[in-house]
C-alpha cells in the first residue's frame, strides 16, 4: 500500500513513574515482577496497520512515544463506552459523536495522545480535538481505498475516533500533534514491534505497556482463523463506569455495529467495569473496539446466534485480561485482589457489593499490611448502597480468603459467626502477590467479581508529586 514498514527500536518503561516513562535504554528498566506482562510477540488482526511516534505534548519528554495511530485499510464497525463523568474531556464527546453520527459504521482510525488530558479545556479543547481528527482523516483517506474520489464523496462523516490522556485543565500543543500525525501515518505497520511501540506510546504513569493478541474460530467457520488485538493504559484514577482510562480492541471478524455494541457492553460490565485502583472516575475514559471483517467470514448481525455468543465470550474474555493488566500496574500497587461475591440475591447486588468492598481504603490498605481485618471486609458489606431489601442477611453471610496455591480456603466469617483465625496460614495467604476473597451472601443463586489492588506508601508518592 506504499507505506514503510519500520523496526522501531523497543524501549522499554522505567521503573520510575512519569508521562510517557518509556526507558530508551535496557528491558531491565521494567520492575521485575512486571516483565511477564509484556509479549515478546503476537498474532494481529488482518486489516490494520498501527504506530507510535514521539511530539513532545509534555517538555519533558524529549524522546519517547506519545502519540499513537490506529488505523484500517477498510472501513469498520466500531463501538465505544465512555466514562460517566460529568466534566467529560473533549475527545469523549467528539468520539461520540462521531460513533452517534456514523451509526457506528465505516470508523477506521483511532489517533491517540498522551501527556495532556483535553479536558476541562473550553471550546479551544474541542477545536483541538477535531483538529486531530481532520488531520488523522486527511493522512487515511486515501490508505487502501481503490478510487479515493468516490470513497471522499460517499460520506462527509469522519471516519476517526480521538483520545487523549494526561493532565487535566491543560491545552494540546496542538500544532506538534498535527505535525506528528503524518509522520504516524508514515511509520504505519502491522509488526509486533509497532503494536508495542503504540501501547507504550498511550502510557502515562503505566511502568510497562499493556498490549495482548490471541486467535480464536468461530462455529460457522471452524476452519478459519481470527484474531484480536487490545492495548491499554491505566493505573492511577482507575474506578470506571465504562472502561478505564484508554482502551482500544481491534478484530479481523465481521461484526455488524449493533451486534458489536451490545457485544462490548456485556463484556465491558464483567471486565473494565469491574475493577478499581483508587476510587477516582477518570474524566477521559474511553474502550473503542474496531471490526473490520478482513478475515472473512459471515458477517455477525444476532448475539444469540452461534457466532454471536462464541465471539461475545472471545471479546468478554479477552476485554477481562485487558482490563486486569490496569489492576496489576496499579499505582503503587504489591498486591492482585479478586472478591468474588457468590450466592447473591442478583448480579446487580452482588457487584455492587464487590465494588464497595474493592474501593474501601481499609481493606486495601489491610491488605497491603497483610493484615487478615476481615471485619473491614464486613464493614464494607454492610454500608454497600442502592442493593435490595433482604440482598444481605447478617445470618447467611460468610467471608474467606482463597489462597492462589491451590490450598483451602481460609474461612473468616460463617454464616456470621467468626471463625478462629489461623493467623500464620492467613499471613501466609497474605504474602503472596494474587488473593481471592471470598463472600457467599446466602440470599440467591447469582454472582458477581471485581479485581482491585492494594494502598501503598507509594501511592501517596506518585500522587503527590503527579503534576511534576
Amino acid at each position: 500500500m506504499g507505506h514503510r514498514s519500520p523496526q522501531p527500536i523497543l524501549r522499554i518503561l522505567s521503573q520510575t513513574r512519569k508521562y510517557s516513562s518509556l526507558s530508551s535504554s535496557i528491558p531491565d528498566s521494567i520492575p521485575a515482577a512486571k516483565r511477564k506482562y509484556v509479549p515478546t510477540s503476537g498474532t494481529y488482526p488482518q486489516g490494520f496497520l498501527v504506530a507510535g511516534t514521539h511530539v513532545g505534548v509534555k517538555a519533558s519528554n524529549t524522546s519517547n512515544p506519545d502519540l499513537a495511530l490506529i488505523t484500517s485499510a477498510i472501513p469498520s464497525s466500531a463501538a465505544a463506552v465512555f466514562t460517566k463523568n460529568k466534566f467529560q474531556a473533549a475527545p469523549v464527546v467528539v468520539s461520540r459523536d462521531a460513533i452517534n453520527r456514523s451509526h457506528g459504521s465505516n470508523i477506521r482510525s483511532i489517533i491517540i495522545n498522551s501527556g495532556c488530558a483535553n479536558a476541562v479545556t473550553g471550546k479551544g479543547g474541542m477545536e483541538d480535538a477535531k483538529a486531530m481528527v481532520s488531520m488523522t482523516d486527511a493522512c487515511v483517506t486515501h490508505f487502501g481505498d481503490q478510487d479515493p474520489q468516490k470513497e471522499k464523496k460517499k460520506s462527509s462523516l469522519s471516519s476517526t475516533l480521538v483520545m487523549s490522556t494526561g493532565v487535566i485543565g491543560a491545552r494540546l500543543p496542538i500544532d506538534k500533534i498535527l505535525a506528528g500525525i503524518p509522520v504516524a501515518h508514515q511509520l504505519l505497520s502491522s509488526s509486533h514491534e509497532s503494536w508495542l511501540t503504540a501501547a507504550r506510546a498511550i502510557c502515562t504513569t503505566d511502568t510497562f505497556p499493556k498490549l495482548i493478541s490471541r486467535t480464536f474460530t468461530l462455529p460457522s467457520t471452524p476452519d478459519r482463523t481470527y484474531s484480536v488485538a487490545g492495548m491499554t493504559k491505566g493505573a492511577g484514577m482507575i474506578h470506571p463506569n465504562m472502561a478505564t482510562l484508554l482502551g482500544i480492541m481491534c478484530t479481523d471478524a465481521a461484526i455488524a455495529p449493533p451486534a458489536l455494541k451490545s457485544m462490548l457492553k456485556h463484556a465491558v460490565d464483567r471486565s473494565f467495569n469491574a475493577i478499581s485502583v483508587d476510587g477516582d472516575m477518570s474524566t477521559n475514559d474511553t474502550l473503542a473496539i474496531l471490526a473490520n471483517g478482513a478475515a472473512g467470514g459471515v458477517p455477525i448481525t444476532d448475539t444469540d446466534s452461534a457466532d454471536g455468543k462464541a465471539m461475545q465470550e472471545v471479546l468478554m474474555n479477552f476485554a477481562r485480561d485487558l482490563s486486569h493488566l490496569v489492576v496489576r500496574d496499579g499505582e503503587g500497587a504489591t498486591k492482585f485482589i479478586r472478591v468474588n461475591v457468590v450466592n447473591a440475591l442478583s448480579f446487580d447486588a452482588a457487584k455492587i457489593i464487590a465494588s464497595t468492598i474493592a474501593r474501601s481504603p481499609l481493606v486495601k490498605t489491610a491488605l497491603f499490611g497483610k493484615d487478615a481485618n476481615w471485619g473491614r471486609i464486613l464493614c464494607a458489606i454492610g454500608y454497600a448502597e442502592h442493593v435490595s431489601k433482604g440482598a444481605v442477611i447478617p445470618e447467611q453471610t460468610s467471608v474467606s480468603f482463597v489462597p492462589v496455591d491451590g490450598g483451602a480456603e481460609l474461612k473468616l466469617l460463617v454464616k456470621g459467626e467468626p471463625e478462629s483465625v489461623d493467623e500464620a496460614r492467613a499471613k501466609e495467604i497474605l504474602q503472596e502477590e494474587d488473593l481471592e476473597i471470598r463472600v457467599d451472601l446466602g440470599t440467591g443463586l447469582e454472582e458477581a467479581s471485581y479485581w482491585f489492588c492494594d494502598f501503598s506508601y507509594e501511592y501517596v508518592r506518585i500522587n503527590g508529586d503527579y503534576r511534576t
